[in-house]
């Protein structure tokens, strides 16, 4: 397929590479009334994908091709958009003007919510990232590469999991239009997963803290990633498809009442997904028949001027289907090499559907002096999962011979032979009920600052029940392990039934305090508190949070301080409750921890490389954990204790910087160090040590997701002359995972460390077709869209073998091997968009 993909992709770019002349318009967006620089603004050319935010310094850059009639828009909330019309536009020479826009006085409320966003957080437009090439199709996939301490999952690029500083996959707030989202429980492995609730095609911002968050904030104790959906105000649609998907959206706005604002809008959005052309490049092979599919619409009913009735809605439906035939792993070094071939009968067969509808209504009144509101929401989720597979394999372990003679590869010793008899019948229903109320009230004060409280009180009913069936049958070399001279006996069994109900109920408030807005040092507190009662162990939670930011007025390069710290308590959910027997510990209590984090951001300068400033994050944190519940990974399946057996800690330091190598292409480069340590109540840890049988006592072990060393980049081009023609790369270094022995990892726990993880993923995009084209090409064959563009995409550039995780084979002489089970290797994948 590669000899076909390539050339029609360099047919396609020949029209586009080298015709259009372009030049930059720039400037400068303040505010009309106080001559203060704005930050995002919304600076754009209509029906084009030509675009910028500005940042806190107001300034903009567009790189725009030669047009005729040239039209401009700066738009921003709680602002008047203003149109600017530049007439022709020959494309080559740079054209500078400062634009002041005028406040709208009646928005001052929504100006708040997105002004007074926190120094901490990341927020970004989700339209810097259409085109990166991404194998999930999620959201999540880029992450790493945008956001501080963020880490991929040991799925890697099969799984759109993450992990924040440390934390686990169940410690990430996932909030849409401030409703919480879940995600399916029995999940195993990235192959698995399915798409996950946001849509990128629906998205106008994402938001995301790594910890320190504010008490608005629900009870996750790692992160939060809050997106808001776009509110259209005009017809628009898309169509992409690839070789490992399809989406399209639907977005648009109609008044409903004659001469009345009232307007209803509305968001479709529909999403398909099949990784069958990925997962064949794995060492298992087989028939792969994964099919995902998602559904959302997201409406909005202007009642009056003060009322907003708003609906969102979701199916998701996922179904993973594997008849496995065989697969081939090795590992070893250049003087001792192991090969295990495996050959299988039987099937997986695997469905997780879950259903979502929320409704909400907002009362937000025109007060000038003292702007509030009042929000009510109610929501209900499913979800029906199932895991059913019954797998027959045959194993045999040997070592293959490494010198560069004529029997190298071939086999001189045989380790183990055997069969391994895997069945499960898993089955997990849930349903979840959701009910808050939350408010906002801002209180300004001349001069001086103001307050914005705000509030919330919300109720939350969870009734799951669930039907455990797995077992595994081990027979190595002739004999089942463990063995009877009468009965066949398994390794491993686990069946069991529960169904069990919960209420949460929790409130919480916060103040943010301006202070000295006029002096030479602006400084905002945000002291809040949370409190949450769960009835099922009759815990009372009591979360006091603070947030310090301060801005020195004079600073030329923009700096900005910030340090917080607080109580997160995370109540249990279906996984942690469940122990390793199958049954639910309802008197576990929540998982706790302290947060101490401290930061900075500054504008760096590098007029060599470019005349716009880089933005410079960086953070450095602390975190103590106790009553912790303890796991283990396999994959991205958390298999916990079900007791509050640990104490443990996080510490580390984070750093982003941002900028643009080339004018309105913004590129990414995160860095990060972490150390996740653990202690388990009433045990000696140990590691071993050269010289020692008994190994060497220590405190702290590793936790499962401590990785010291992490750098995600993501970078984007385009050529000089036509900025239509773009360049994509995404990059991944990090040290590896640590693993301990399946079933007796607890003394020596987590002793052995995955390899270093790094992955290169590239993509090249052009425009076909825009509609600003059709005076100068009336006849082109794809004048019947707004814009087009076509994507080539190489996963794995370097083709690298990463690991998953490890499969325990015991040998004829009982030792045990860990043998890897590797991710995906290099794909090309084609992509085409249209946009309407």
């Amino acid at each position: 397929m590669r000899r076909f993909i390539i050339p029609i992709f360099l047919f396609l770019l020949y029209d586009n590479a080298f015709t259009q002349q372009s030049s930059k318009f720039y400037g400068q967006a303040t505010d009309a009334q106080n001559g203060l620089p704005l930050e995002l603004v919304i600076v754009y050319v209509p029906e084009t994908n030509v675009y910028f935010e500005t940042k806190e310094n107001g300034r903009f850059s567009l790189e725009i091709s030669a047009t005729k009639n040239l039209i401009i828009k700066c738009s921003r909330l709680g602002y008047q958009t203003q149109t600017i019309t530049l007439g022709n536009w020959s494309g080559t020479k740079d054209q500078g003007l400062n634009i002041s826009l005028i406040p709208i006085t009646n928005q001052e409320i929504i100006i708040k919510e997105n002004v007074n966003t926190s120094n901490s957080n990341i927020k970004e437009n989700v339209k810097s990232f259409e085109l990166i090439p991404t194998t999930t199709g999620n959201i999540e996939s880029i992450l790493p590469s945008i956001a501080l301490g963020v880490r991929s999952s040991s799925g890697g690029e099969l799984s759109s999991q993450y992990s924040v500083r440390g934390g686990s996959y169940d410690e990430n707030l996932v909030i849409i239009n401030d409703f919480e989202v879940f995600r399916p429980q029995l999940i195993r492995n990235g192959q698995q997963e399915g798409l996950t609730f946001p849509n990128a095609d629906l998205i106008r911002e994402l938001n995301f803290s790594s910890g320190g968050f504010e008490s608005k904030y629900g009870d996750k104790s790692s992160s939060v990633l809050d997106i808001k959906y776009k509110v259209p105000d005009s017809l628009r649609f898309s169509i992409m498809g690839s070789l490992l998907g399809a989406s399209g959206h639907l977005e648009g706005s109609k008044k409903y009442r004659k001469n009345s604002p009232s307007k209803i809008n509305y968001l479709l959005g529909a999403r398909y997904k099949t990784s069958k052309y990925l997962l064949a490049s794995q060492d298992l092979k087989g028939e792969y028949q994964p099919n995902f599919l998602d559904l959302q619409s997201f409406i909005t009913v202007d009642l009056n001027a003060a009322f907003q009735l708003a609906f969102i809605g979701n199916i998701n439906r996922s179904q993973f289907k594997l008849i496995p035939e065989e697969s081939t792993q090795a590992k070893g070094s250049i003087s001792f090499v192991l090969k295990l071939n495996a050959y299988y009968e039987g099937q997986e067969l695997d469905y997780f559907n879950q259903s979502m509808g929320g409704l909400s209504l907002t009362y937000l009144p025109k007060n000038k002096k003292h702007p509030h509101f009042l929000k009510y929401m109610s929501a209900v989720y499913t979800g029906i999962e199932a895991e059913q597979f019954d797998i027959l394999g045959y194993y045999r372990l040997s070592e293959i011979e490494t010198t560069n003679d004529e029997n190298a590869g071939k086999e001189i010793k045989l380790w183990g032979t055997g069969t391994q008899h895997l069945y499960t019948r898993n089955y997990l229903e849930s349903l979840i009920f959701h009910n808050e109320i939350r408010g906002g009230l801002e209180l300004r004060n001349k001069g001086m600052g103001g307050h914005f409280i705000q509030y919330g009180l919300s109720f939350r009913h969870e009734d799951l029940q669930d039907r455990i069936n797995e077992w595994e049958r081990i027979d190595s070399a002739g004999y089942s392990i463990p063995n009877s001279d009468t009965l066949v006996l398994l390794n491993s069994v686990l069946k069991t039934k529960n169904q069990f109900t919960n209420t949460k109920s929790a409130f919480w408030l916060q103040d943010e305090i301006s202070l000295f807005e006029q002096s030479k040092i602006a400084l905002k507190i945000t002291p809040g508190v949370r409190l949450q009662y769960t009835e099922l162990n009759q815990e009372m939670i009591f979360n006091p949070r603070c947030k310090f930011e301060w801005v020195p007025k004079n600073s030329t390069r923009n700096v900005r301080y910030w340090f917080s710290t607080g109580l997160y308590h995370q109540p249990p959910f279906y996984r942690e409750l469940r122990t390793p027997n199958g049954s639910i510990n309802e008197d576990l209590k929540s998982q706790k921890s302290a947060h101490f984090v401290a930061g900075m951001v500054a504008n760096l300068k590098l007029k060599k490389v470019g005349p716009t400033p880089f933005k410079w994050i960086s953070e450095i944190y602390y975190k103590k954990l106790w009553d912790v519940v303890s796991y283990d990974l396999d994959n991205v399946r958390i298999l916990y204790s079900g007791q509050n057996d640990a104490e443990a800690y996080a510490i580390g330091w984070d750093n982003r910087i941002n900028g643009e190598f080339a004018p309105g292409a913004e590129s990414w480069v995160n860095l990060s160090f972490l150390r996740t340590y653990e202690h388990l109540y009433d045990v000696q840890h140990k590691v071993r040590e050269s010289g020692n049988p008994n190994g060497k006592e220590v405190n702290n072990v590793p936790r499962p997701t401590d990785q010291f060393f992490s750098i995600s980049m993501f970078f984007q081009d385009y050529l000089p002359r036509n900025p239509n023609f773009k360049a994509h790369l995404q990059a991944t270094v990090a040290s590896g995972l640590p693993y301990g022995f399946k079933g007796d990892n607890i003394v020596y726990r987590n002793e052995y460390r995955h390899k270093p993880y790094h992955r290169v993923d590239i993509g090249f995009s052009t425009l076909l077709w825009d509609s600003h084209k059709k005076s100068a090409k009336p006849y082109n064959p794809l004048r019947f869209c707004r814009q087009s563009w076509i994507s080539l995409e190489v996963f794995n550039l370097l083709k690298v073998k990463n690991e998953a995780s490890v499969r325990w084979i015991k040998s004829v002489y009982n030792y045990q091997f860990a043998i890897p089970n590797y991710l995906s290797s290099r794909r090309i994948n084609l992509r085409l968009r249209f946009d309407f």
